[in-house]
């Protein structure tokens, strides 16, 4: 196995594809009000690091991390392929993701994720994410958990 993960355009076809898959698989488990997904142009804003994870050259996996402008940045669209799964390639995007956030000297990462993702949630606790209140324009959400990590 040959993982590796780089900052790359979000708009490639793999990429695409993964996002959609992602998209059907938040509408299987929420109502669309409690889905806080980011289009692509917005995953090509300057404030985004976009990580792809390839495993032996294919896109296995896909994070971003969107800085907020206020010392903050937000972990997005984290994806891994269903056939990838079991590869680590999350920790090896969580490892990105947080090395990039401390390179730019920011004090916390946040994230929203939902409650019926049991192996996300525990990612995120591994990490030592904590649960906090709704940040930026989240509302309070039933199905919804609000994370961050301070990093300073």
């Amino acid at each position: 196995m040959s993982v590796t993960i780089a900052v790359e355009s979000p708009r490639q076809p793999e990429i695409v594809r993964l996002l959609e898959l992602s998209d059907t698989y938040a509408a299987s488990l929420y109502p669309a009000e409690s889905n806080h997904l980011v289009d692509l142009s917005t995953l090509e804003k300057p404030c985004v690091s976009f990580f792809v994870a390839r495993n032996a050259g294919a896109i296995v996996g896909c994070a971003a991390l969107v800085e907020t402008g206020d010392g903050t940045a937000e972990i997005k669209r984290m994806f891994i392929d269903p056939a990838a799964r079991g590869l680590k390639i999350a920790t090896h995007l969580m490892d990105a993701l947080e090395k990039r956030a401390k390179s730019r000297d920011l004090e916390a990462i946040r994230l929203e994720t939902g409650i019926y993702q049991p192996e996300a949630i525990g990612l995120y606790r591994k990490y030592g994410y904590i649960d906090i209140e709704p940040f930026a324009s989240y509302l309070p959400d039933p199905l919804s958990l609000f994370m961050e990590k301070r990093l300073k």
